[in-house]
């Protein structure tokens, strides 16, 4: 399970204060803890906070000053993920395409020019689809357009589009199928990712609901999350349905075992 960070976001009001005071201290502060728990990748996010791509750019280096973690350069403009990787050193991945064309047309080029992984959100011209067959589609063609301008297959991870359970329940079946069927697109398969936190949002149970949703998610051919790393009782979901599908070889103090990976 390849798993995503998603803590240096400006939606965090922590994080937000940090971009406007310049201040290094809480970005290194989840860069490190969100390693430590085992994320494979951190998200950098600026928010709403700023539209100056120099702020992501000094994001990256703050980041990569303290740990060698992959990170996720995650803006809807273009420029902005442009002069993040220009900075970034570390293995690199963009967050996100759509299938909408101008966007494939200009960041899946800046993913084979960077080497870097790409997450294609399955939206389009009209938007996110409620239905399986509206999200297979536009995963479809980010696939086909991937694969035009020579993005290795597994650079690539695509997202059904997590709902919010709380108000679209009736999505959480239609986004497991969308699953199932993306996991057919090739051999091998395209990497299937979802940002987790978008299900439980505004629930009162909100780990319980993102670890029982991502361990069924995983099932039907998940193997990649945005998410809380920090959050335990999320990772030892994670560990132990890695254990049942084969993926990992059982022992007694398998949870420790997955911790230290």
């Amino acid at each position: 399970m390849i798993l995503i960070g998603e803590r240096i976001n400006g939606g965090f009001r922590e994080i937000a204060q940090a971009i406007k005071d310049k201040d290094k201290g809480p970005i290194q502060k989840w860069a490190k803890l969100q390693t430590d728990c085992g994320a494979d990748f951190l998200d950098v996010n600026m928010g709403a906070v700023t539209r100056d791509p120099n702020d992501m750019a000094w994001m990256v280096e703050t980041v990569q000053e303290v740990v060698d973690t992959a990170i996720s350069i995650d803006s809807p403009r273009i420029e902005v993920v442009k002069k993040a990787l220009q900075v970034c050193e570390n293995e690199r991945m963009i967050n996100s395409t759509t299938a909408v064309a101008e966007r494939l047309n200009a960041l899946v080029p800046l993913a084979v020019e960077y080497d870097a992984c790409l997450i294609g959100v399955a939206s389009g011209d009209g938007g996110s689809p409620q239905d399986v067959g509206g999200r297979v589609e536009n995963a479809a063609a980010i696939f086909a357009a991937a694969m035009d301008y020579g993005l290795d297959t597994q650079k690539l991870f695509l997202d059904p589009i997590a709902m919010p359970l709380k108000f679209m329940q009736e999505q959480a079946k239609n986004i497991l199928e969308a699953i199932r069927q993306l996991t057919v697109l090739s051999d091998p398969p395209p990497h299937i990712t979802l940002g987790l936190s978008n299900m439980a949002s505004d629930t009162t149970q909100r780990s319980l609901i993102n670890r029982i949703f991502l361990v069924m998610a995983m099932g039907a051919g998940l193997d990649a999350a945005i998410c809380d790393v920090t959050d335990k009782k999320v990772m030892d979901a994670v560990a132990t349905a890695e254990l049942i599908l084969n993926n990992e070889i059982y022992s007694d103090s398998y949870l420790d075992t997955y911790r230290m990976r």
